[in-house]
């Protein structure tokens, strides 16, 4: 009788030191299903894309626009040849006649224009850095049309020969030339857009 109670004793012991030591899995999981509710529960993450977008003000562009309007006038004198030569690229810039005949009938515009466009707008901080280079670079394109009058009128090629075919292709060039910085400078301007036109560009920002 006491040797059968010594090996229940024994199991006992056994079972009830498993118990201790491995609990039971209904346990863990009536323990772990308890504890879910206090768990403090993660936020979505949101991804939020924000855009910046500063559009350029409509007096900016059209006070950009205008300002080249200086040396579009002042290059058109180089496109004499081009227009003895096809008559019906005149009728194109017929519109611009009332504005070109007025422009021409204020004394020394072109010297007023310059120095309206310099003092009043490149050097006037109260302008924004968009009129500023802008303005600076329809000055400096200004500043390099009336280059090739100096050299003309220094080398004086004359009416006929090869200067003259010289002078020709050049005004023909510089025509062309002027109009496409003007076109592309108008429409960049109206868009809000800054454009950058060749060796202008470069020469026009370090002066701003």
């Amino acid at each position: 009788m006491a040797s059968s109670s010594i090996p229940l004793l024994n199991l006992s012991v056994k079972t009830a030191f498993r118990a201790a030591l491995i609990p039971h899995s209904s346990a863990i999981k009536s323990r772990h299903r308890s504890s879910l509710p206090f768990l403090p529960s993660k936020p979505a993450k949101s991804t939020v894309f924000r855009m910046s977008y500063n559009p350029t003000p409509a007096t900016d562009r059209v006070i950009s626009a205008v300002a080249y309007t200086l040396p579009f006038f002042n290059s058109l004198q180089y496109g004499r040849f081009l227009f003895a030569q096809y008559p019906a690229l005149g009728f194109a810039f017929e519109p611009l006649l009332p504005i070109l005949g007025l422009y021409r009938s204020i004394p020394h515009a072109s010297f007023v224009a310059f120095f309206a466009l310099y003092l009043g707008l490149v050097r006037n901080p109260s302008f924004s850095h968009y009129v500023r280079f802008n303005s600076m670079q329809a000055v400096t394109l200004d500043v390099l049309l009336v280059v090739p009058l100096l050299i003309q009128r220094i080398l004086s090629p004359g009416r006929g020969g090869l200067g003259f075919q010289i002078m020709v292709w050049g005004h023909n060039g510089l025509f062309v030339f002027s109009v496409l910085c003007f076109v592309y400078s108008l429409v960049s301007c109206l868009l809000g857009r800054t454009p950058h036109l060749p060796i202008v560009a470069d020469a026009a920002g370090r002066q701003i």
